[in-house]
């Protein structure tokens, strides 16, 4: 099933009597009378599917739907202008541009609405893990290597927060910068053409108040990068007039501030009609042109635009428009304008219109029906199978004292029209539970259904569960380590120089490689761990950005989409709260969310954990554990062990945040003699101090204070083995923490996080998820920071955060405890 059947036979047949000097369009545009036809058959399929996609939710087989009613004609003409290599990063009402560039039909736009896991009918969907019109174009294939960029039409996946697709659309254009300008770059060929690529954005009118919208807008002007940005302009935000929305109600009257000038460069600003198909056609040649050419900037504000069956499916327009709204919506229609215009100029008749319409709505018919055969037919053979075991089974189960009866529970499951999984896996499991004693004691029948469950639960596991981490070999968990080596001549340095020192063997190596960030460029960075560097390898690839955190992220997201490897510098932990909107829901989710399709290796580097004051020096680990499962967590004690984790991370392809020592970059610490070459293992904790008597959990920079106070324990007949679990996410594959449990039976979580943070974290993975709880001798023990941010001071510090006291003082009560008289 495809939108390429463009017209019927009798269409395809030119009507020379019909075809004037007046009927001719613009020669630039290369429009001939089949591809206008082809358009209006497109645009009535896309409505069709709209319509009836709406119809299939309120029915209630499919759950939710968002669709692309009244941006037909826009996106067709978006579409004409993309070229392969070009990126989209789009609104979850795109449908049609996807069609009109032949990456999206009828048939997948079914299955994308059941939400149907099956990912080999839908390439672009999201596998059922998202509702429909997000998309995405793998840029890797399934072994991780990337595919060739160039000679596909990309989109990156999709998000739903509003206006959360504008930092990552930023980076996509930002690539096509850095590949046209760096001449190092143009070997990579099945990356970019020499940067001639541009990166389309679309937006809903009212999502352009979000900041998100505003801090992209800035940074593409200032950046000057080809990103040509759609503002479709329905006049409401769901139910919100743009009045309330937009200052002067109107966004490209509002950004007049941000245009073009000569010697001042900006944003080129271009206004149309989301009904004038002609004029559209026009409007995005011309502002592609420019963009593509000049690598400019541009924002297409297209308005009149009709939203003909309202937000979503979860309520209806009527409540909120009025009948002169809705009588000029039904008027401008734009399908219904196209329709006449093509009668007006003589192009078709509207009984030849009409055909082609009546075409458009049998393929969407018949792609209804055929998507729906193919998402309940494997359920109904799992339910089937499932009915068969214990229609088969030998004994009646005549047991009353249960809750069903086990037949009862099998013809309710054969009664259900449409079932869903759900269905059969709430039945298969009351099932189990209800059978009687006998069944129970048949290993046939048991085993028939522990079988059944597992064999499903594991479709359900690929289906629902896998790919949230990268699991092709390109992944960083498969980089082989390589340790640290010293010699007798190897330096003690400060240790913010072994950072400057290793960056600066990886910018040699990697071409790829670009970081970019506050203060990050002309003075090397706020702890001067880049200093120097920017003059030896140029602006492009060291670079300062603005003040910016979201924007920051998302010129990273971008650039690792296109296969550079950036590093995004955040200066502060503190100050990822800026950016944990885009950090949590874009690139936290970008690999799950295209089932593995998409990798974005987005390195961000930033700094925390021990100093003074509340805005610089906290550690709110738990914000980011709580919000970036998808993104490894690397918290190194040292900066030798930073170097090896920017050592390993640049060779996979993962995302990961690295939150580097605050107080260690004057620290001394000796030199690798392979400074550069050295790869240390994610999710490996190393045995610091190895004790008998209690074992504590620990990461960072109070690392050193515990390690000290386990010396201090040692004078008072304790030994304490010291763990640095350097990395939170992964979390000790090895079972390291669980095996000294073994020895100690005595265990403290120590962190500077708030209580029952990251301290939690670590004993559920330790006691609940390595089973550490059956060796315990003694309840386990959080130390932690105070539940206020960091006060300011030496003394603030002091009182805030677990201290050398608190740490001794905590694990000698504990040994108290079991031994009493000694202590």
């Amino acid at each position: 099933m495809s939108q390429s059947k463009t017209t019927t036979e009798q269409i395809k047949a030119p009507k020379d009597e019909m075809l004037n000097s007046r009927h001719t369009i613009d020669a630039e545009l290369e429009l001939d009378r089949e591809t206008i036809l082809a358009d209006y058959r497109l645009a009535n399929l896309s409505r069709f599917l709209s319509v009836t996609g709406r119809r299939e939710v309120l029915s209630g087989k499919a759950k939710f739907g968002i669709f692309g009613d009244g941006k037909e004609l826009i996106q067709i003409a978006i579409a004409k202008q993309f070229r392969n290599g070009d990126w989209r990063s789009g609104y979850y009402r795109d449908q049609t541009w996807m069609m009109a560039m032949g990456l999206y039909d009828s048939l997948k736009f079914f299955h994308e609405l059941y939400g149907n896991t099956d990912r080999s009918l839908d390439p672009v969907g999201s596998g059922g893990r998202v509702f429909n019109n997000h998309f995405s174009v793998p840029n890797i294939n399934p072994d991780g290597t990337w595919r060739d960029l160039t000679k596909q039409k990309n989109s990156s996946a999709d998000v739903s927060p509003t206006a959360s697709q504008m930092p990552r659309l930023l980076g996509l254009a930002y690539a096509s910068k850095l590949f046209r300008l760096n001449p190092d770059l143009h070997q990579f060929t099945k990356l970019s053409n020499k940067g001639n690529e541009v990166a389309f954005g679309s937006i809903g009118d009212a999502s352009t108040s979000e900041g998100h919208f505003w801090e992209t807008i800035n940074a593409a002007g200032v950046l000057q990068v080809p990103l040509a940005l759609s503002v479709y302009d329905d006049g409401y935000g769901i139910s919100v007039p743009k009045k309330y929305q937009t200052t002067k109600g109107s966004i490209s009257e509002v950004l007049k501030g941000f245009q073009d000038e000569p010697g001042k460069p900006g944003i080129l600003i271009f206004k149309g009609k989301g009904w004038d198909y002609p004029g559209l056609l026009k409007l995005y040649k011309k502002g592609i042109e420019i963009c593509r050419r000049d690598q400019k900037p541009v924002l297409f504000h297209i308005e009149e635009v009709t939203q003909p069956l309202g937000h979503s499916t979860s309520g209806s327009h009527e409540r909120y428009k009025s009948e002169e709204r809705l009588r000029w919506e039904d008027e401008f229609d734009p399908v219904k304008r196209m329709g006449e215009w093509i009668v007006s100029e003589g192009i078709a008749t509207q009984e030849e219109l009409d055909a082609l319409a009546e075409e458009a709505s049998n393929e969407v018919k018949e792609a209804r029906r055929e998507a729906w055969d193919m998402f309940q037919n494997p359920i109904k053979v799992e339910r089937d199978a499932l009915v068969k075991i214990i229609r088969e089974r030998k004994c009646r189960c005549s047991d009353k004292s249960k809750e069903a009866s086990v037949d009862e529970i099998a013809d309710e499951l054969t009664k259900v029209l449409a079932p869903i999984r759900k269905d059969n896996f709430m039945a298969a499991r009351k099932i189990l539970r209800n059978i009687c004693d006998t069944c129970l004691k048949s290993d046939t029948l048991r085993d028939q259904l522990y079988g059944w469950l597992r064999r499903n639960y594991k479709d359900a596991e690929k289906s629902y569960d896998a790919f949230l981490y990268n699991e092709t070999p390109s992944s960083v968990l498969n980089v082989k380590p390589v340790q640290p080596v010293y010699s007798e001549n190897s330096p003690e340095v400060p240790g913010r120089q072994i950072l400057r020192d290793n960056y600066d063997k990886l910018f040699a190596k990697y071409p790829l490689l670009v970081t970019f960030g506050e203060d990050t460029g002309y003075i090397g960075g706020v702890n001067q761990t880049l200093e120097g560097l920017q003059k030896k390898y140029g602006e492009l690839r060291i670079t300062d950005t603005g003040i910016r955190e979201a924007t920051i992220l998302g010129q990273g997201i971008g650039l690792a989409l296109r296969g550079m490897r950036p590093i995004a510098e955040i200066q502060y932990l503190d100050y990822l709260m800026y950016a944990i909107q885009v950090l949590s829901d874009d690139l936290a989710t970008t690999h799950y969310r295209s089932v593995g399709g998409m990798v974005a290796p987005l390195i961000i580097s930033t700094r925390g954990h021990r100093l003074e004051g509340i805005w610089h020096s906290g550690s709110p680990m738990s914000m980011l554990m709580n919000s970036v499962r998808g993104v490894y967590v690397v918290a190194p004690r040292d900066m030798t062990r930073a170097a090896g984790f920017y050592n390993t991370l640049i060779e996979g392809n993962d995302p990961a945040v690295v939150i580097e020592p605050l107080n260690g970059y004057r620290l001394k610490e000796k030199m690798p003699d392979n400074i550069g070459e050295y790869r240390l293992p994610l999710g490996v904790p190393e045995v610091l101090i190895e004790g008998t008597d209690l074992t504590i959990v620990t990461y960072g920079s109070i690392v050193k204070i515990v390690a000290e106070v386990a010396r201090q324990l040692k004078a008072h007949g304790i030994s304490v083995e010291l763990i640095d679990v350097q990395t939170l996410v992964p979390f000790d594959r090895k079972k390291t923490i669980v095996n000294s449990l073994k020895k100690t039976n005595r265990v403290l979580f120590l962190d500077e996080d708030v209580p029952g943070g990251t301290s939690a974290f670590m004993m559920q993975q330790v006691l609940e998820a390595q089973g550490g709880w059956y060796h315990l001798d003694s309840p386990p023990k959080t130390l932690t920071a105070k539940e206020h941010r960091p006060a300011y001071t030496t003394d603030g510090d002091y009182f805030s955060k677990p201290n050398a006291e608190d740490i001794f003082d905590t694990v000698y009560a504990m040994v108290r405890e079991t031994i009493p008289g000694k202590y």
